[in-house]
């Protein structure tokens, strides 16, 4: 099975991410052509050398000056530029990522929302060549390793901001995605965030396997160690995910539900995988709770902390663990017609290495959200959005 993964030891943007996938294979000349014939802008790719690595340096020159887009606008550029179905949908969906984040940023809806930097052409050049460069590839399973996203802080159209900067945080929560923080300027850009969100599903190890080849995509940054994207492209043999974690587990008999509850969410927001907590009976016939967690091995010893702080346990026993499988997942979302609006509904794809889907779920709130504004059932909603998503993403169409 063939196994793209990122290494975005030094960020990642939109022009990273399309000069990474060109080393690692893509047609160059055919992505300038696609690029080009869809965005008022000129594209140069060159081969340079960033601290002593030879990587591909993609250039997009735009001749006039922009103004903020709305949303709309960019919808509709897309959905002009006479693209494949795969490559507007991913394109769609990565504009979708970035539009979201920002509305969530900013308080707006997305009819009154306005995009200054992710909206200019270099920005559509880039989203539109990597989505074009993923499919391509052909990749059947995706990842990507943690990200570092900078420090410092980095000018916006809105004024000086810390790094990461807002959208992209979002950005990173929504897709669960990996960072941390190392430097002292902006390495993650909102675009390469979103690119990186649609497409590669976190890990925290290279897979095992064959290498076949190994990408580089430069950036414009001066930093210490070299400022490139890389990618590799890996034969692996599993159908499905393992990760590598910790199970902890600890009895307790006098702590009310109010407490459990809280600590439930708690150890979820930490980082913990999964929590379950089970009621049991104690020595001396005593009610009582088993509290277990799946966690990562590096997030161990700060969730037990944390257990011990809020339940008052002397000891937390950690089982140990191998491996589990699992299934990959990603956030996509689908349009939905209901009650005569429309609607763009994010929902949970699961699936295994080879791209076979194995579940399709919509986002509980979203839902929620839909079926209060319409006043039908909760029900309705979900049963809609999950049909339409099976339509859209089923085995015809893996992205």
């Amino acid at each position: 099975m063939r196994t793209m993964v990122f290494d975005a030891f030094s960020g990642a943007s939109g022009d990273m991410i399309l000069g990474t996938l060109i080393s690692l294979g893509a047609d160059g000349e055919r992505i300038r052509q696609i690029i080009e014939s869809a965005v008022d802008v000129s594209v140069r790719i060159e081969k340079v050398k960033k601290g002593g690595i030879h990587a591909v340096d993609v250039h997009i020159d735009v001749e006039h000056e922009e103004h903020a887009r709305r949303y709309e606008d960019l919808v509709d550029i897309v959905q002009n530029a006479g693209l494949s179905t795969k490559v507007e949908h991913s394109a769609l969906a990565v504009f979708g990522i970035m539009a979201k984040a920002e509305s969530e940023v900013h308080g707006e809806s997305l009819k009154d929302l306005h995009f200054h930097e992710v909206g200019q052409n270099d920005a559509l050049a880039d989203v539109i060549g990597s989505c074009f460069a993923m499919h391509e590839i052909g990749a059947d399973a995706i990842y990507c390793l943690p990200i570092n996203a900078g420090g410092g802080r980095v000018k916006a159209a809105h004024g000086s901001m810390p790094v990461p900067a807002p959208a992209t945080l979002e950005i990173l929560r929504s897709s669960g995605l990996s960072f941390y923080g190392s430097g002292n300027r902006e390495l993650l850009t909102p675009t390469g965030a979103a690119i990186l969100s649609h497409f590669a599903r976190p890990i925290e190890n290279y897979p095992s396997g064959k290498v076949l080849s190994i990408g580089y995509g430069a950036g414009d940054a001066d930093t210490d160690s070299p400022n490139v994207l890389r990618s590799i492209l890996i034969d692996t043999d599993d159908d499905i995910s393992k990760e590598s974690i910790e199970v902890l587990e600890t009895n307790v008999d006098d702590v009310t539900g109010e407490v459990l509850g809280n600590l439930f969410e708690k150890l979820l927001s930490m980082g913990a995988k999964d929590v379950a907590i089970v009621p049991a009976t104690m020595k001396k016939g005593r009610t009582g709770h088993i509290i277990k967690v799946i966690t990562r091995s590096e997030h161990s010893a700060v969730i037990a902390r944390e257990i011990m702080r809020e339940t008052g346990t002397l000891g937390v026993r950690v089982i140990p663990t191998k491996h589990r499988y699992t299934a990959d997942r990603r956030i996509n979302s689908v349009r939905v017609i209901m009650w005569g609006k429309t609607y763009d509904m994010p929902v949970k794809i699961s699936e295994d290495r080879n791209g076979e889907i194995l579940h399709i779920s919509a986002e509980y709130e979203d839902c929620k959200r839909v079926a209060k504004e319409l006043n039908i059932p909760l029900k309705d909603v979900i049963r809609k959005v999950e049909e339409q998503a099976w339509n859209v993403h089923g085995p015809h169409d893996r992205f």
